[in-house]
């Protein structure tokens, strides 16, 4: 580890992963809220666009990428708020037509170039320069303070977009800042994760997070922990495995999301033994029911048939004969 870690391009690419980590499930929570779960595949694609442009004129991809997804960001909300289109159809009239200008401008590129897009397609650890890095740490750094400082706002207009336009709050606004965030977040990841693959990295930790918290500030953590762990996961094993960087990256993403669910389902059904709900009767257990009342725990369960039940909220649990036998 300690080889791998001293490496130049690994080093960059693990900085890069911690900033892509922390920021994409950051702005994909509130993506996940508004159900525009895949508007960071349409950002890609539209990238894509940018970053042929950048390569054909010699340009640097990350800054015609970065104007090529903002524009997009921008167009798609208005679209979606301002025009008759739904956001189904503008996202999709942005995805493909983002896809397709970035193949036409590709076709004029010199000879090499198509293997160099597949990297930002993809995700490569070796594409991650050091000016990158200044640019990626300078937008990371917006993000992440734009999203915590309107965290509030923006988490009214994505539960409840109508009640947040009554109370005042500016919708319209918000969900352009959103989208821009959501821009700048593809631009970031696309050397580490690729441009079709960022969005997995917006939603999947969210997902875990949502198994995980009971309270939308811990759900935020745990994607935000999800994420980080994914990404720096993913680029350390990319290299001893050659694998791409991106598709690494969200497969240990969808691992971990996997091990959370079996997880999280597995202790709920531990919790609920010992607590299912018993058959329905008409009697009501009581301090003067004629049935025996065993202390357990916090409650006491009455013995009926056999059986023990604990009084709860409007039925009654089974605690099962294993109680009875421990208090006989």
């Amino acid at each position: 580890m300690a080889d791998l870690l001293s490496i130049d391009f690994l080093q960059r690419a693990l900085l890069a992963a911690v900033l892509v980590g922390t920021v994409a499930p950051m702005v994909g929570i509130f993506l996940v809220q508004r159900r525009l779960s895949l508007i960071g595949d349409g950002m890609g694609h539209v990238a894509l666009a940018g970053v042929a442009v950048g390569l054909v004129t010699g340009q640097g991809p990350v800054l015609t990428a970065l104007v090529a997804a903002v524009l997009a960001a921008v167009v798609i909300e208005l679209l979606r708020t301002r025009g008759r289109t739904n956001a189904d159809v503008a996202l999709a009239v942005i995805f493909y037509g983002g896809i397709a200008a970035g193949v036409v401008i590709i076709s004029r590129a010199p000879e090499g170039t198509p293997a160099n897009l597949m990297k930002y397609l993809f995700g490569s650890i070796l594409t991650t320069r050091p000016s990158d890095l200044y640019v990626f740490a300078a937008l990371a750094v917006l993000i992440a303070g734009t999203t915590w400082a309107l965290r509030p706002r923006l988490f009214a207009v994505a539960n409840d977009e109508e009640y947040a336009r009554a109370v005042g709050i500016p919708v319209l606004t918000l969900n352009l800042v959103l989208a821009v965030l959501t821009a700048l977040t593809v631009v970031i990841a696309m050397r580490v994760v690729g441009l079709l693959l960022i969005s997995a990295l917006m939603i999947v930790p969210n997902a875990a997070g949502q198994l995980l918290a009971r309270s939308f500030s811990s759900g935020l953590r745990w994607a935000v922990a999800v994420g980080l762990v994914s990404a720096v996961g993913g680029v350390l094993l990319s290299y001893p495995l050659n694998t791409p960087s991106g598709g690494t990256i969200v497969l240990v993403a969808v691992a971990l999301f996997v091990l959370v669910a079996a997880g999280t389902a597995l202790v709920h059904r531990l919790r609920r033994r010992g607590h299912a709900v018993a058959e329905q009767h008409d009697h009501e257990h009581g301090l003067d029911c004629g049935h025996e009342g065993i202390p357990h725990g916090d409650h006491v369960d009455y013995v009926h048939d056999g059986h023990l039940h604990a009084p709860h909220e409007a039925h009654y649990d089974e605690h099962g004969r294993a109680h009875e036998d421990e208090h006989a």
